[in-house]
């Protein structure tokens, strides 16, 4: 095949399309056996999508009369699809560093202390905070983001929030899912139910205006479902309305109080094919007890995973999470991959285009240094020296020297 091409990975060692028949989501059988090729290449044309995937002798001979931008050599390497993380929250300003060793202690200040500074921050220093953020995890290998506000809690700086996250999706080589957070709290001065008319009446109408003049382009609506925060009533009247606005619905259950019975939670999500995004390095800072990541993959719920970025869970890179989650949600590292790729993506609404590596998809694309995909979440906080390329659109945006200079084992 003739003509010019972006990108050639050639010869790598394990090239893991996580979905091998073209799979939206993969539950708990699909994911016991991930599709891997060995010996394999693939082709990114100039739009930024995956033209070819297959052994490497055949790509060569299929592409003998192409040129690319850059080719690759992955002998030795493995190449995963471009990791996706499902929840985070990183536009804030005011660190609460200083809050650290109290909650070791069992105590802390809590969302409120971020949203005092958060109020004061020029938008251009949460932008560029945000670009710092954003950049630290695509060195760990996500490629798909997605970024919520909730740190506003009033019009004026949820919209500068969401503003922040826009220019980002607009300037930077990695994807964003982005997310109006304005019921992630209850505001001081404020009732519950004062806050979510306030939503339903101001906020929501003026991001519908803002989406309709092209200014923002907000994908998801979220809210803190949770005992004396939010209650089921008021969830379900925000959600509606943002709903209503064309908006993609997520919330936070459950993730400090359970408020139904287990039973009946994880049946419904099953039934309704909803994705559950679980959040291991919260569980982890707050010493709270596990999701049920077993039980949910054996009842049939579409289970991923997201990092929680925030100021309580300062925590940048999905293959940490990816190893949280195997040790103490008792996840296999098959289960744990499809979480962070595939069932992510799901999440977010964009499995048809990101999540594995598949003809027609987004180039997005990690590539390490080892024989094996798994040390990708065996090695607990090295994937610095191990993830050696990460591309979006086939195009790399990260190239780490450190693999030129050290092993990875």
């Amino acid at each position: 095949m003739a003509g010019r091409h972006r990108l050639l990975l050639e010869n790598a060692q394990q090239l893991v399309l996580v979905c091998g028949r073209g799979e939206e989501f993969l539950l708990r059988d699909g994911a016991a056996s991930l599709a891997v090729l060995r010996g394999a290449s693939l082709v990114v044309g100039l739009d930024g999508c995956i033209k070819a995937v297959g052994q490497a002798d055949v790509i060569r001979n299929q592409f003998s009369e192409a040129t690319f931008e850059r080719i690759i050599d992955c002998s030795g390497k493995c190449v995963l699809p471009g990791l996706v993380d499902a929840h985070t929250h990183p536009v804030w300003a005011g660190d609460r560093v200083h809050e650290f060793a109290m909650k070791i202690h069992q105590a802390g200040g809590g969302i409120h202390f971020t949203v005092e500074h958060t109020r004061k921050a020029t938008e251009e220093e949460l932008f560029n905070t945000l670009r710092h953020r954003l950049e630290r995890m695509r060195r760990a290998g996500s490629t798909l983001v997605e970024c919520k506000s909730g740190y506003g809690l009033n019009l004026e700086t949820e919209l500068k929030m969401l503003r922040v996250i826009e220019r980002a999706k607009q300037s930077m080589d990695i994807g964003i899912s982005s997310t109006y957070c304005g019921a992630h709290s209850v505001p001081k001065g404020k009732t519950a139910r004062e806050a979510t008319d306030d939503i339903i009446n101001n906020h929501l109408p003026k991001l519908k205006e803002l989406k309709l003049s092209g200014e923002i382009h907000v994908n998801n609506i979220d809210v803190f479902c949770e005992k004396g925060v939010f209650d089921l009533d008021s969830t379900r009247r925000i959600l509606q309305a943002g709903k209503d606005i064309g908006l993609q619905i997520n919330f936070h259950g459950d993730e400090l109080h359970p408020m139904k019975s287990a039973e009946v939670r994880v049946t419904a999500m099953a039934r309704a094919k909803c994705a559950a995004v679980l959040l291991p390095t919260t569980a982890y800072m707050l010493r709270l007890k596990q999701p049920p990541a077993r039980k949910m993959l054996e009842e049939g719920v579409i289970v991923a995973l997201g990092s929680d970025f925030n100021p309580n869970a300062y925590c940048f890179s999905m293959p940490m999470v990816m190893h949280l989650a195997c040790v103490n949600m008792k996840m296999s590292m098959n289960e744990a991959l499809a979480a962070a790729t595939i069932n992510a993506a799901y999440a977010l609404g964009k499995s048809d285009t990101h999540g594995s590596i598949q003809t027609g998809k987004q180039g997005d694309l990690v590539v390490i240094n080892s024989s094996r995909w798994e040390h990708l979440i065996y090695q607990f906080g090295g994937h610095e020296a191990l993830i050696d390329y990460v591309i979006v659109k086939g195009k790399v945006v990260y190239q780490n020297e450190r693999c030129r200079t050290m092993s990875s084992y």
